[in-house]
């Protein structure tokens, strides 16, 4: 297997060709990160309890040398500024936990203790923070938490600063945008194993920390992998303009759904004149459609809630902090880093089905589109995270779907066997091998994987053309801009030298199945089915779920498991099971067995009990080591 090369000479020309043009004199973002600066985590690691390590931010120490010719100079730069780690004074009563996740957790000071707002995805990493503020402010108790939004870097570390007896005792209260729960159990259930696969390439989890590997995702340095965690909200959002005060802090909070997030929140602190954003205006160009898969996200509605932001609460505000980066400070500058923003995610809609209009499709219209020069200047705009390709074919995707209207595109060979075609009508493998190596030397790295890519899903076991495609993506990787992008090239590069790394990003935990609603847990189970092997299969089953009083049925017919509220008459089931929620959800999703708790008299059952077993017996599992840069 090849070894990693340096940086080609074109690349190293588009590095000195950014580093001419960009306003690299410009330090304004430095004084930023630097503003407030308390003190840091030291050493910048952070254990579980067996002693592994969920996040070393001492291993992102080498970006403060030079930039290499191996990284993109402004990605550099960004990298730099995101790594920056430590406890930070934002404003009066207001501190940030940065650079000890993927996210920030904020701290707002109240009465008697102190506010915990988006406690970041691991508890080890949040009890971290917490106790790093603690060490300079005081032993406060935490006396609320807010999540801003329903991403799992905003939430997962919540018992690592309070408990489900402190929420329950209503100590310490929960506040988060309305369908939270749902959204937050769905994404990290339904297309988990998939997203999570995938994130492991998005943010390089297995790529080792340097100038040839991960450099940081743009959003943050990359994520913690310790434990996640969710206790449900005890106060929902619903609508803009509600206030609540929490330990004396008065807090009014803006609903912005479908935005970043499809359950979102900004909120305002009137009385420290602060406005937090969420992720909603960060120091990136952020996604529409991210890397890892999620529901295409909508630029136009976006637009308009941050400009319903600047007509609400910009003239009130001082200092403009989110769920990333670092802080604005002066209203002035607040308001136009949020109109730049607003311009931004509008002008990428609106010029997107300018295009759609006149016939291009995604992949057209993001080669051609170019951002107003006031928009493309601010470092805040830049593709670190989203990029303006990706987020174009996602405006495409989300009006227009997968097909692009040309007939020949609408049922093409599967991967594979285009890829077989591909290969004999350019004259075999060794003629395929010799073109992309003459492609290699020019430079068009762009068209070497495309061209790869084709012989590998074509002959799997080519190792000059896996060795050759691992150069290309590095190439590709080394001039990449965006974090998440550089981070998808150097893993396939990776994956393709040294085999699948699986899937090292947990994002399913106990905590967040054990909030699953009946509805969602069968949601679940029905995505599991193997449709061919069940088609025969009719089984019936209620399910008594004794702490909700209601008979939740599920059948199982054609190959699709059906499920409903039983509210009415309805032929006899199979088999009768009585049982609490969680009892039901360590059933089918994992735990308790259900034999065992029939055996112990937790369940209770009637009819045909064995009905069950053959509803399982239909089910698979994903695989969270499928393959991506090979068939």
């Amino acid at each position: 297997m090849s070894i990693q090369a340096d940086a080609s000479a074109s690349v190293q020309s588009a590095h000195k060709e950014a580093l001419r043009t960009l306003p690299f004199g410009d330090g304004q973002d430095l004084a930023d990160v630097e503003r407030g600066f308390i003190a840091s985590l030291t050493p910048g690691v952070v254990t579980d309890a067996d002693g592994e390590a969920v996040w070393d931010s001492d291993a992102f120490g080498f970006l403060e040398q030079d930039c290499p010719p191996t990284v993109h100079p402004s990605l550099w730069r960004q990298s730099k500024l995101c790594a920056r780690q430590g406890l930070f004074e934002v404003t009066d009563g207001i501190y940030q936990i940065r650079g000890l996740d993927l996210s920030n957790m904020t701290l707002v000071e109240g009465d008697t203790g102190v506010i915990v707002i988006d406690p970041l995805i691991s508890a080890e990493t949040a009890a971290a923070g917490l106790a790093l503020y603690r060490e300079h402010r005081g032993d406060r108790p935490v006396t609320g938490v807010i999540y801003s939004h329903c991403h799992i870097d905003h939430f997962g570390g919540v018992k690592g600063v309070t408990t489900e007896e402190d929420v329950a005792a209503g100590r310490c209260p929960i506040l988060a945008p309305k369908g939270f729960v749902e959204h937050a159990v769905a994404e990290n259930v339904y297309a988990g194993a998939a997203m999570a696969r995938r994130s492991a390439y998005m943010y390089g989890a297995a790529l080792p920390r340097g100038d040839r590997g991960a450099v940081g995702a743009g959003l943050g340095p990359t994520t913690s992998t310790g434990t996640p965690t969710l206790i449900t909200p005890t106060v929902d959002v619903d609508h803009t303009g509600q206030t609540a005060t929490v330990d004396g802090v008065r807090i009014e909070f803006q609903l912005t759904p479908g935005t970043e997030a499809p359950s979102e929140m900004n909120f305002f602190f009137p009385d420290r004149r602060a406005l937090c954003m969420a992720e909603n205006a960060t120091h990136t160009l952020h996604n529409l459609l991210t890397l890892r898969g999620a529901l295409v996200r909508d630029p136009h509605i976006w637009a308009k809630y941050l400009t319903e932001s600047i007509n609400r609460y910009a003239g009130g505000t001082d200092v403009l902090f989110a769920s990333h980066h670092w802080p604005t400070w002066g209203t002035e500058r607040l308001t136009e880093f949020l109109s730049i923003q607003r311009d931004l995610y509008g002008y990428l809609h609106d010029q997107t089905l300018r295009a759609i209009n006149k016939g291009s499709n995604g992949i057209e219209i993001a080669e051609e589109i170019e951002l107003p020069p006031a928009v493309a200047k601010a470092w805040h705009t830049h593709g670190y995270y989203g990029s303006v390709s990706h987020n174009v074919k996602a405006i495409y995707q989300r009006y227009m779907g997968w097909f692009d209207g040309n007939p020949a595109k609408l049922w093409e060979h599967t991967p594979v066997e285009s890829a077989k075609r591909h290969v004999e009508f350019m004259g075999g493998a060794d003629e395929t091998l010799r073109k992309a190596r003459d492609s290699y030397a020019g430079g068009d790295f762009r068209w070497v994987a495309q061209v790869l890519n084709y012989l590998i899903f074509a002959e799997p076991d080519n190792a000059e053309a896996k060795a050759l495609q691992a150069d290309t993506l590095e190439q590709l990787g080394y001039g990449s801009e965006n974090g998440t992008w550089r981070n998808f090239f150097l893993m396939g590069a990776y994956e393709l030298r040294n085999g699948s790394v699986g899937t090292p990003i947990v994002t399913a935990s106990p905590d967040i199945s054990a909030a699953l609603t009946v509805e969602q847990a069968f949601d679940a189970i029905a995505l599991r089915v193997d449709g061919p092997s069940a088609w025969s299969a009719n089984i019936t089953i209620d399910w008594h779920i004794s702490d909700e009083g209601v008979v939740h049925r599920s059948q199982l017919r054609n190959g699709v498991l059906v499920h409903f509220d039983v509210d009415g008459p309805v032929p006899d089931p199979d088999a009768v099971f009585t049982l609490t929620r969680l009892d039901l959800l360590a059933a089918l999703l994992g735990g308790k067995g259900l034999d065992e708790m029939i055996a112990d008299g937790t369940v209770q059952t009637g009819g045909n009990a064995q009905s069950v077993t053959e509803l399982i017996s239909y089910l698979d599992s994903p695989d969270p080591d499928f393959a991506i840069v090979t068939p």
